[in-house]
């Protein structure tokens, strides 16, 4: 069984995000990390290997910082990795970033492709769903569970208020939801392999992609600091007025 697994590499969850002049994010000192919810699809797609055989290709897009990633993915235990790289890239939509990762995946062989069920960064849960429709193949998301009974596939998956059980024919996309597994550590002998896997680089003009983003974020702005709190001196009736007023003319919600 051949599994692909896209990741994206993110900024640490703890990282503080400081805005450059032109409103945008600098990555200058900001420790990157493999999306949380990728280690999980990094890790279905190992556990499947292991019971089925074959190989896990891990695909990225990213600049010059994403081999870490790949590395780290590699060690966990996937066994080549795929980096799609290129100046044209900076700043892709999640329309360009399906293209490019689907004309990178369209010349693999595979069965299963497993992402993230969402990015922690942008938050658009987009990306690997607009690659299953670019491939032509269907996708189930946010998923809980899968096994693989030939050349069907079972998942259950989170809906709103419960879980819901669907069954796919193969090849499809799936992504991972936090509670599918457990994500191993790398080991000390899977980084010192690591090292030797094949990690091969993709420009656009390789994947004969010639396109541009159909969206472009101008800037971005951090949320105003939160207020301290107030305290209300008082009975209970003055409170309960001066809080009234506060909320009315203030807060604005009454």
């Amino acid at each position: 069984m051949n599994i692909v697994v896209c990741i994206k590499q993110t900024f640490d969850t703890e990282a503080k995000i400081v805005l450059n002049s032109a409103g945008q994010i600098d990555p200058n000192g900001v420790n990157l990390i493999i999306n949380p919810y990728d280690e999980y699809a990094i890790e279905e797609g190992i556990r499947l290997k292991e019971k089925f055989g074959g190989e896990v290709t891990v695909v990225t897009m990213g600049s010059s910082r994403a081999p870490e990633a790949l590395r780290t993915a590699l060690a966990m235990g996937a066994d080549k990795a795929i980096l799609v790289s290129d100046p044209a890239l900076a700043g892709a939509d999640e329309w360009l970033a399906a293209e490019a990762l689907a004309k990178a995946v369209a010349g693999l062989s595979y069965d299963i492709i497993l992402a993230g069920r969402i990015a922690i960064d942008d938050g658009s849960s987009q990306v690997a769903l607009r690659l299953a429709e670019r491939l032509g193949i269907p996708s189930v998301s946010s998923v809980l569970k899968l096994e693989i009974n030939g050349s069907i596939a079972t998942a259950v998956h989170d809906i709103d208020g419960g879980s819901e059980t669907l069954e796919v024919s193969l090849p499809a996309v799936f992504t991972a939801q936090k509670g599918l597994n457990e994500p191993r550590y790398p080991s000390v002998a899977g980084i010192m392999k690591a090292k030797k896997k094949e990690l091969k680089t993709l420009s656009l003009s390789d994947l004969g992609l010639n396109a541009e983003a159909k969206m472009k974020i101008g800037k971005f702005t951090l949320p105003a600091p939160r207020q301290a709190g107030k305290k209300i001196p008082g009975d209970a009736a003055a409170v309960a007025h001066e809080l009234a007023r506060l909320l009315r003319e203030e807060a604005k919600v009454l």
